[in-house]
C-alpha cells in the first residue's frame, strides 16, 4: 500500500525532473536581447502593407526608439517624398571619426499583403509558439530592421568609437519592385544621397540554412542578383460570336505561346559568384551531388547533372540562368463572345550581364507567334555585382566560424530582388547576410504563416553587432 501511495508522487517528482532540461534550455533574455523583442513586437504589429498600411508611421516608431536610446534630432532625418505621406524613410547616423567612409546599415520595413482570413494565426500580431516567431514581416525584413534599430541602440550605449560612420536606412516601398514610384532607396538616392552615401552597406538577402535536424549547415553570403523584369504577352482578335468559331482565336494563339515558352530553358550562364558558390558546394557534397556540382562548372555544363541538381530544388536551375514564366493570365469579355483581346504577363529574372533587350528577342524567338505582342512592363534595373573581397571574406568568416564552428559560408546571388540594385548601382557595394538561420526552402516569406526561429534572431543580432563593429574599425 504504501508503494501504490507514493506512486503517483513520484510519477509526478519523474514528470517534473523530466521537465527540467527544457526549462533550462529556455535561458532569460538579457538586456539587449529583450530590447530587440520589444522593438521587433512593435515594429512587426505596425501594419506597413501598401493597401492599408503606413511606412512612415513604421519609421515614427523607431525614430522614438532611437531617440530614448540616446539619439538626438540632428542624428536622424524621417524622409517622406512629397504627395506619399505613407512612404516614409529613416536615415540614423552614428558619427565615427570620419577617417573610413560610412558603413550603411539598410532594411524595409515595407510587407506584402497578408489577409487574416487566410492565415492560422493574426499576420499583425507578433506570435511566439513552440520556438518560431509568426507574423507577416517577421523575416522579410522587419527581422533585420529591428536588429538594426537594436544595435544603433547599443553602439551608442556604449560610446563606440569608430572610424566609419554607422548608417542606418529603414525604408520604404521595397516589395513593390518595379511597380514603385517612391522607393526609399531610389528616392534617397536620387534626391538626399549625402544622407546614405557609403562605401559599403549590409542588407537583407543572405543568410543561414538548417539541415533536416535543424542545426546550422551553411551560412550565405548575398553578392549580386538578377534583374527583374516583367513583360506583357497580348494578342488582339476582332471577335465575334461563339457559335460560328473560326480557328484563328486569341486564346489558343498566346496558349500555344505560353506552352513552347514553359518547355524553353534559358542559356547556362555562371557569375563569379556563382561559380564561387558551386566550387564551394562540391567541396562540402558528397557523392553524386558533389559529382553534379563539378559538372555544372564544366565548359559547356553537363546537361544530366543539371537536371539532377534541379530536380532537387528549383534554386539550382535559377542559379544558373536566367528564368521567365508566365504568372498572370486574362482575357475575354463574355462566355458567348470570342476573346478580342488576352494578356499574360511573363516575369524574367535576368542573369546580371544579360541584355534586358535579348531576353525579350528570345522571348518572341521561342513564342514564335507574330500576333503576340511583347511589351516590357516597367524599367528593369540591373547592377554590377560586389567584389568578395579577402578582408571583407575575412571578417565575414572570422565571426561567423566563432559562432558557428564548421559551418560554411557560401557566397550566393540572389534569384529575387532586393534594393542593393539601386546601391550597387550608385557604387555603394552591398552584401545580403544576417546571420539567421532558416529551414530549407520557405519559411513563408511573401506566403501564409511566414515565420523566424526565435534562436535566429537573437543570433543575427549578436552576428550583425559584430560585423558591423569590424567592418565600422
Amino acid at each position: 500500500m504504501k508503494s501504490l501511495r507514493l506512486a503517483p508522487v513520484c510519477l509526478l517528482v519523474s514528470g517534473l525532473m523530466c521537465a527540467l532540461p527544457a526549462l533550462a534550455q529556455a535561458a532569460p533574455l538579457t538586456p539587449d536581447q529583450q530590447q530587440l523583442r520589444s522593438i521587433y513586437q512593435e515594429l512587426v504589429e505596425i501594419n506597413t502593407t501598401e493597401s492599408a498600411g503606413s511606412c512612415t508611421q513604421a519609421v515614427n516608431a523607431m525614430a522614438a526608439r532611437l531617440k530614448s536610446g540616446g539619439y538626438s534630432a540632428a542624428e536622424m532625418q524621417i524622409v517622406v517624398p512629397a504627395g506619399a505621406p505613407k512612404k516614409g524613410n529613416l536615415v540614423a547616423r552614428l558619427k565615427g571619426s570620419g577617417a573610413l567612409k560610412p558603413l550603411l546599415l539598410l532594411a524595409h520595413v515595407d510587407v506584402v499583403e497578408a489577409r487574416r482570413e487566410d492565415w492560422q494565426r493574426d499576420p499583425f500580431k507578433l506570435v511566439e509558439e513552440d520556438g518560431m516567431f509568426y507574423a507577416r514581416g517577421a523575416a522579410d525584413d522587419k527581422a533585420m530592421a529591428a536588429v538594426f534599430v537594436a544595435n544603433m541602440i547599443r553602439f551608442k550605449r556604449e560610446h563606440a568609437a569608430f572610424r566609419r560612420d554607422i548608417i542606418m536606412a529603414l525604408t520604404c516601398d521595397e516589395e513593390l519592385g518595379a511597380s514603385s514610384q517612391f522607393n526609399g532607396v531610389d528616392y534617397l538616392l536620387k534626391s538626399h544621397r549625402e544622407l546614405i552615401d557609403a562605401e559599403l552597406a549590409l542588407n537583407e538577402g543572405g543568410g543561414g540554412q538548417l539541415d533536416k535536424n535543424g542545426k546550422p549547415q551553411r551560412h550565405g553570403i548575398q553578392a549580386g542578383e538578377k534583374v527583374f523584369q516583367t513583360f506583357q504577352l497580348e494578342v488582339t482578335n476582332p471577335g465575334g460570336h461563339s457559335s460560328l468559331p473560326p480557328r484563328d482565336n486569341a486564346i489558343y494563339h498566346l496558349a500555344d505561346g505560353l506552352s513552347r515558352l514553359g518547355k524553353y530553358d534559358f542559356p547556362v550562364h555562371l557569375t563569379a559568384t556563382t561559380r564561387n558558390y558551386y566550387e564551394r558546394m562540391a567541396k562540402l557534397e558528397s557523392g553524386q551531388s558533389a559529382a553534379d556540382m563539378r559538372a555544372v562548372l564544366l565548359d559547356p555544363p553537363a546537361p544530366d547533372a543539371l537536371a539532377r541538381l534541379y530536380a532537387q530544388s528549383p534554386f539550382h536551375n535559377a542559379s544558373v540562368r536566367t528564368t521567365c514564366v508566365a504568372t498572370m493570365v486574362d482575357g475575354g469579355h463574355a462566355d458567348n463572345a470570342l476573346p478580342q483581346r488576352v494578356r499574360a504577363l511573363v516575369n524574367c529574372r535576368i542573369i546580371p550581364g544579360e541584355a534586358v533587350e535579348d531576353v525579350k528577342n528570345t522571348l518572341v524567338r521561342v513564342l514564335a507567334d507574330d500576333k503576340i505582342v511583347v511589351t516590357p512592363v516597367g524599367r528593369a534595373v540591373s547592377s554590377p555585382v560586389p567584389p568578395l573581397t579577402p578582408e571583407l571574406m575575412r571578417k565575414v568568416e572570422a565571426i561567423s566560424a566563432d559562432m558557428w564552428p564548421g559551418v560554411p559560408v557560401l557566397p550566393t546571388m540572389s534569384t529575387g530582388a532586393t534594393d542593393g540594385r539601386f546601391l550597387n548601382n550608385a557604387g555603394i557595394w552591398t552584401y545580403g547576410i544576417s546571420g539567421m538561420f532558416a529551414e530549407a526552402g520557405s519559411s513563408g516569406v511573401h506566403g501564409l504563416n511566414e515565420h523566424l526561429r526565435v534562436k535566429s534572431l537573437y543570433e543575427g543580432q549578436t552576428y550583425l553587432y559584430r560585423l558591423a563593429r569590424e567592418l565600422a574599425q
